[in-house]
């Protein structure tokens, strides 16, 4: 994707989706495009009814403010609005619910079978604003939030520029046959029809203005502005997770087989660690803990650079997940859709250098499947999602075919591929600039200033 990027774009962000009723509030005096000229009488509250291919917009009081399939609140970004009730890390450990605050315009979109998407339209660099302290604490060192804000540009450039190419993302692959098949999956970013980007962790966290607390946010995003990471003449598909465990993964274990020369295996390190390569390795991986960057214990560095809700997981440089025997077969019924009967074995079959694995084949009295890549390994085995597939399986019970449970014991937080988030800030914290944590993680990259 040659740059060609010139001037700052506007972009649109899916707060929500396939919604049939919104409710929210706008801070200030606001337009309705078609329907009438400004006006507060949404200042206090409004709500948003959907029906097939059309959005009725209520005030406070119950009356109708306007009906179409297409409703822009607009303000001139002179005001804020706040949506109640916006889920985020949906279908993750941390999920939950809260109200949110955003800069910019409001969107209702109207979709055929009944609901209604809910999107923000925003200048991006104010957007960066609100990723980076979406995913990490606005007080984390000021180093750390530059890296941020420049990978946060970067891979949403480059998938603006995606969007207007062919896609074969998501991608899957079922094939069952009797007792025996593999379904491999895995979860592009592009696949949005109504907006640019969405405002979870799907793409990016996106959580409103009400997390920039620090004018560090402010600087980190306007020292940078415009800047993005390159490879050639191209944008960076610039990736990152929260941790990666000590060695970051490769581009091809967590999506399609198309490669990313920039995102390779490195060290969270000063001194490299070998990839894992046998199950041997991978079990002395798993079950130790190696010197790296993101292996911190630092509550007050960790307070600084995490938001509370991720703080909630402690155990993120090496887990330990136990499961007797009935409830995983209950976990995996319910999330693969296939009933393997008695559970009998887990085995790896395909490993990145992180160790994350890529293919993995479970095994039950009823049927065997293997199953890629991932992120649907994780999903099949919680009920929330695993915190990596960097692990190894332990056995405890009967020998052979009856086993009563199955431990799991892994390494890192997320897919591991790219720039790992809390090494980055613990780097930025000993004094690391933006541009070395950046080429720390992206070998081979370059920086570029586009407006």
């Amino acid at each position: 994707m040659a740059i060609e990027v010139k001037n700052e774009p506007h972009i649109t962000v899916g707060i929500m989706d396939r919604r049939n009723y919104v409710e929210g509030r706008v801070n200030g005096i606001f337009s309705v495009d078609g329907i009438g000229p400004k006006t507060n009488r949404l200042t206090n509250g409004f709500s948003a009814n959907a029906a097939p291919g059309d959005i009725v917009l209520c005030d406070a009081a119950g009356r109708v403010v306007g009906r179409s399939p297409h409703l822009r609140i607009g303000s001139g970004g002179r005001t804020t609005f706040d949506l109640f009730r916006v889920t985020i890390g949906s279908r993750f450990h941390w999920e939950r619910s809260e109200n949110q605050t955003f800069r910019g315009n409001l969107i209702l979109r109207a979709r055929q079978d009944g609901t209604m998407a809910v999107i923000n339209e925003v200048p991006l660099e104010d957007y960066l604003e609100s990723v980076i302290s979406s995913e990490m604490n606005a007080s984390a060192p000021g180093e750390m939030l530059k890296s941020h804000a420049i990978l946060s540009r970067s891979w949403l450039l480059a998938a603006l520029r995606r969007k207007k190419e062919p896609q074969k993302t998501p991608g899957e692959a079922v094939h069952i046959a009797g007792k025996e098949g593999e379904v491999v999956r895995w979860y592009g970013r592009e696949e949005h029809d109504l907006f640019d980007v969405c405002a979870d962790d799907h793409c990016q966290r996106y959580h409103g203005v009400t997390r920039i607390t620090s004018p560090g946010v402010r600087h980190a995003v306007r020292d940078t502005r415009g800047i993005v990471l390159t490879w050639g003449d191209e944008i960076c598909d610039a990736r990152y997770s929260k941790a990666c465990g000590g060695l970051t993964e490769e581009f091809e274990t967590a999506w399609d087989d198309a490669r990313r020369p920039y995102l390779t295996s490195v060290t969270d390190a000063p001194v490299p660690y070998p990839p894992v390569t046998t199950e041997e390795e991978a079990a002395r991986w798993c079950l130790s803990a190696p010197g790296a960057y993101c292996n911190t214990k630092d509550t007050a560095l960790l307070e600084k650079i995490l938001p509370a809700f991720d703080r909630e997981t402690e155990t993120f440089f090496r887990w330990t997940v136990d499961y007797a025997r009935e409830e995983l077969e209950e976990i995996l019924c319910e999330k693969s859709g296939f009933d393997f009967g008695r559970l009998q074995a887990i085995e790896p079959l395909a490993r990145g250098p992180s160790g994350r694995i890529s293919r993995l084949r479970i095994a039950g009295s009823k049927m065997s499947v293997i199953v890629g890549k991932e992120l649907e390994i994780r999903r099949w085995l919680s009920r929330s999602h695993l915190y990596s597939s960097a692990f190894v399986v332990q056995v405890a019970g009967a020998a052979g075919l009856n086993p009563e449970r199955f431990i799991f014991r892994g390494a890192g937080w997320g897919h591991g591929v790219g720039l790992c988030q809390i090494g980055a800030a613990v780097m930025a914290s000993r004094g690391v600039s933006a541009e070395q944590i950046v080429g720390h993680y992206f070998p081979g990259t370059t920086l570029k200033r586009l407006y």
